[in-house]
């Protein structure tokens, strides 16, 4: 009987610090979710439901990241960044991404010619991108030919400035 009760000390020793922990991880990330939570209905005046259907435990670390991307150390201004994603969300394609970066390139100074323009060059980047892997072009190739190309533009306009 002894045996069994040390044994059974030595497994709730064990047991009572995970529960503890996991108690106190759930704690927190409730606090987190909740943050967020407030942060996104501040930022917006609601909390957009892609953001609510988001999973709960992940909803902290992917509005930070959505402010990392959007805030002030971005290296690209929120006008670059509205096309870039309309362009890719063009080519994916993805209605809904299309309808909010157009209206968020919009609101960011876009022109109409701006934005036809950067859904045009990701229509380019994806018929390119079609030709090459269509017909396996070899990538270490196309690097060393590519890599020259520029060079020699480089050289080019070297030469144009000089005249």
């Amino acid at each position: 009987m002894k045996h069994s009760i040390k044994t059974i000390s030595k497994r709730m020793i064990f047991i009572i610090p995970v529960f503890l922990i996991t108690m106190t991880l759930s704690a927190q990330d409730n606090n987190a979710y909740e943050n967020a939570k407030n942060e996104i209905q501040e930022q917006f005046g609601t909390l957009p439901s892609f953001f609510e259907v988001f999973p709960k435990h992940a909803l902290a670390g992917a509005w930070e990241n959505f402010k990392q991307l959007n805030g002030p150390e971005s290296k690209i201004p929120p006008k670059y960044r509205e096309l870039l994603q309309l362009a890719v969300a063009s080519q994916i394609p993805c209605d809904y991404c299309i309808y909010f970066h157009t209206a968020s390139a919009k609101a960011n100074g876009a022109t109409d010619e701006e934005i036809q323009e950067a859904v045009a060059h990701g229509a380019q980047t994806r018929h390119w991108s079609m030709i090459l892997q269509g017909n396996q072009i070899d990538f270490e190739e196309f690097k060393i030919e590519f890599d020259a190309m520029m060079e020699y533009m480089s050289e080019k306009s070297k030469d144009e400035d000089e005249r």
